[in-house]
């Protein structure tokens, strides 16, 4: 029999449920043997451990759901703006009213419990964008609904970034994975790609080599043009590696010039035959992405301050890195993942969880406390619980007749990809540590509470499909 409230016409989506349930689970013991000492001395002394609060949070959640999932799904498209703006004012208040905890402000604190505000932001952030990206008057082919659209994204992200939260800011750019859906064009994920890929690089190695690099990569370009296409790629590669070979043995100061001089005559030779899109293509795209190097080092050295500089060196140049400073996260992480071998050391048996090696590990790190109490088996698992959950969520946005309906499923999808993948990258160490808890697993009351109440949407719009 089919659980069907008031006002719906199709039952729950069991399945996309179920993993729900299966990751709060998880997390819940996880929490569970991070805590666990030796044992609990009765109910008040187990409610006052970090699991005991959690699993507090984990039945207001429950609730919450309950009720939400009988709340018409009108409420939230009709005062989805109201929210945004509630969750903009929140954010405001908490600059001035919030702790400085670990250097940010982002937190209410009442009594034992403590709310995120920048958490309720998602959520509106994402009812808002839904409701205006589902207008009839709305075209992400026009300039300025592209402007609203990415401006309703970035206001709360430089509130938050006030804050000293980059790590929760970072998030609301899983917002352009609802954009594109919406039908903003390719041609600026390309960009952004083109962008973030020679900053991280700048970051990485020698200004003038990777200067060299963009130049070969033009000259291998303007050479696929050329009517004698096999003639012109062969001279390409041929200058391309002297070019290289040159820079490896430190004449740089000859391979640049030789390959700016064979661009120059591959980039006038396709001006004459009519080409000047590709010529003016590689161009500006070599011009540009020089101007960015030279950029992203200034910025590093002369605007991030010193821990934000050692968090990206831990990243990308660990050899920098202090192993008992800024590395030191990273590599007992790493340890404890490791350790775990294939099938894990067993349930309460995490020796690096239980002698407090891992920082962090309620929130931030406790993919660690999975890797080394369930191994490769367990982490593995999880993955698995995360991406059935993500094209669940792909498939009921598909199958949704209203836009709204859609879109607000493509953005939940995006904020759980984003803070699925960053959470499990920090702790391996491929990308840089912000901060950023493990979605459902994660101690965090006002977390839990928040991303509950968007899959309690999620799956309220989904049961009333054939009514919209």
């Amino acid at each position: 029999m089919k659980f069907t409230p008031t006002g719906t016409n199709r039952g729950l989506d069991w399945m996309t449920f179920s993993l729900y349930l299966c990751l709060v689970m998880v997390g819940w013991l996880m929490i569970f043997t991070v805590g666990y000492e030796d044992g609990y001395n009765g109910i008040s002394d187990f409610l006052s451990r970090p699991v005991g609060r959690q699993t507090i949070w984990i039945g207001i959640s429950f609730v919450a759901m309950f009720l939400l999932y009988f709340i018409d799904w009108k409420f939230f498209q009709t005062f989805s703006y109201l929210f945004y703006i509630a969750g903009l004012v929140l954010l405001i208040l908490v600059l001035f009213f919030g702790p400085k905890i670990n250097g940010a402000r982002s937190w209410f604190m009442f009594g034992g419990f403590s709310f995120q505000p920048s958490e309720f932001a998602k959520f509106g952030t994402c009812l808002a964008l839904s409701t205006y990206l589902s207008s009839f008057s709305t075209s992400m082919r026009e300039l300025k609904h592209q402007v609203i659209a990415v401006g309703l994204m970035v206001v709360p992200m430089l509130l938050i970034l006030l804050q000293s939260d980059a790590g929760s800011a970072l998030v609301f750019t899983s917002f352009m994975i609802l954009l594109y859906r919406a039908g903003l064009s390719s041609t600026i994920y390309i960009v952004g790609a083109f962008v973030a890929t020679v900053f991280i690089l700048a970051l990485m190695y020698p200004a003038l080599n990777i200067v060299l690099g963009l130049t070969l990569v033009a000259l291998l370009a303007l050479s696929i043009g050329f009517k004698k296409k096999r003639e012109a790629i062969i001279i390409a590669i041929a200058v391309a590696g002297g070019a290289w070979y040159l820079a490896q043995i430190e004449l740089l100061k000859y391979a640049l010039p030789l390959a700016l001089v064979f661009l120059g005559v591959y980039g006038f030779l396709e001006w004459k035959n009519r080409k000047e899109r590709i010529v003016m293509l590689c161009a500006g795209g070599l011009i540009a992405g020089s101007a960015l190097v030279f950029t992203a080092n200034y910025f590093f050295n002369n605007i991030l301050e010193k821990h934000q500089q050692e968090r990206i060196n831990v990243w990308l140049n660990p050899e920098k890195s202090d192993p008992r400073g800024a590395l030191y996260n990273v590599l007992q992480s790493k340890m404890a993942i490791g350790s775990g071998g294939a099938q894990g050391k067993g349930f309460l048996q995490g020796v690096m969880t239980k002698l407090e090696y891992v920082p962090e590990q309620f929130t931030d790190f406790i993919f660690c406390t999975i890797g080394e109490e369930q191994g490769f088996a367990g982490s593995f698992s999880i993955m698995v619980l995360f991406f059935l959950l993500l094209y669940r969520l792909v498939m009921i946005a598909e199958r949704q007749r209203s836009n709204f309906s859609r879109f607000y499923c493509y953005g939940i999808a995006g904020i759980l990809f984003v803070h699925f993948f960053i959470n499990i990258g920090m702790t391996m160490g491929l990308v840089p540590i912000i901060g950023i808890p493990l979605p459902f697993i994660s101690k965090g009351g006002s977390s839990l509470l928040i991303f509950s109440l968007m899959m309690g949407l999620v799956l309220k719009l989904d049961s009333n499909r054939f009514r919209i």
